[in-house]
């Protein structure tokens, strides 16, 4: 009910749910009570007739009331929905005596599990991420979390896609250190490319997407390049740098390497670069969440070790020790 801006949607659910039960409430009284009116004679010993619903000439629908078990089931239903409306949320915004919400239980679910493995953790811990990276244990736990929680952008194998870095490859965007990446996981990214193409025009836009083609060997238009480079040194030196080689400490990516998050072609490029990459033009592609909360210290560091080992081909794991 906390995502309705409006009380009348928790005047609304109330009113239906009680109406729903006062509506299931009488049709069970009066249907107890009173029966169809029946089509024959009533029976010898007092038993009802039929409803005049005939099959096959001889099988015919009588007209009789239900079980009377059948029928206090029924109310028991009704009454075990009354009591369940008081004692836990679900009547508008009530929230129950019993002040449960799911996401209390879940809170509490989460702790007790953590308490449980907090010793496991505390191990870990105490060790080196490099050194970690080697324990056959603390490799497969990580690589756990990583499909529960990493996968979904980055892929199972983390070689990413199209807005989601490759964590396979030697170079990443905020820095490989196991620091980096730690902070990274713990905080979440948010990488902003501001749009230059109000700034730069058409012909300047085209001149710098030639430029920074070139800068990886890509096919380009060398005089285009060549104007481009001016273009560059005075409208994109402060975040990827003189030599275009990035800048880590703010996600600004290399330009001379052949690993592109959007892609290598003229046109992606020159979207990029007129339109900018931020939260606001490709929604969520550059937001890396914070796993604070979620995940807890102990998590993150298995985390870290496992992220850490994947651009590492020499990293061997061990048995747990």
């Amino acid at each position: 009910m906390s995502d309705f801006v409006s009380d009348f949607w928790s005047y609304y659910v109330a009113l239906a749910t009680i109406a729903g039960i006062v509506f299931c409430g009488v049709i069970l009284y009066v249907m107890g009570r009173r029966r169809a009116p029946s089509a024959g004679a009533p029976a010898a010993g007092g038993t009802p007739g039929t409803t005049g619903h005939v099959w096959d000439e001889d099988l015919a629908e009588y007209n009789n009331p239900l079980p009377r078990w059948w029928m206090w089931m029924f109310w028991i239903t009704i009454g075990f929905g009354l009591v369940y409306l008081v004692l836990y949320p679900g009547f508008g915004k009530l929230p129950g005596i019993l002040g449960w919400t799911s996401a209390g239980s879940y809170a509490k679910e989460t702790k007790e599990f953590d308490d449980r493995l907090q010793p496991l953790f505390a191990k870990y811990l105490a060790m080196d991420v490099k050194d970690l990276a080697n324990d056959r244990e603390a490799h497969s736990m990580g690589e756990r979390l990583f499909l529960n929680y990493c996968s979904q952008c980055h892929g199972s194998d983390a070689h990413g896609g199209r807005g989601f870095p490759n964590l396979s490859q030697g170079e990443f965007l905020y820095g490989r250190d196991p620091a980096q990446i730690k902070t990274t996981i713990t905080g979440g990214r948010l990488g902003v490319m501001p749009a230059f193409g109000p700034v730069l025009g058409e012909e300047k836009l085209g001149e710098v997407v030639a430029y920074v083609r070139s800068l990886s060997g890509l096919p380009s238009d060398p005089l285009k390049a060549q104007l481009g480079k001016q273009v560059f040194m005075t409208t994109c030196v402060a975040c990827h740098g003189p030599e275009a080689k990035g800048n880590p400490v703010i996600g600004a990516p290399n330009l001379t390497d052949q690993n592109w998050l959007y892609g290598s072609s003229q046109a992606t490029i020159t979207e990029t670069v007129r339109k900018g990459r931020h939260t606001s033009v490709s929604p969520g592609t550059l937001a890396m969440p914070s796993f604070k909360d979620t995940l807890g210290e102990g998590r993150i560091h298995l985390l870290t070790a496992y992220v850490w080992s994947l651009s590492k081909p020499n990293v061997t794991t061990t048995a747990a020790r």
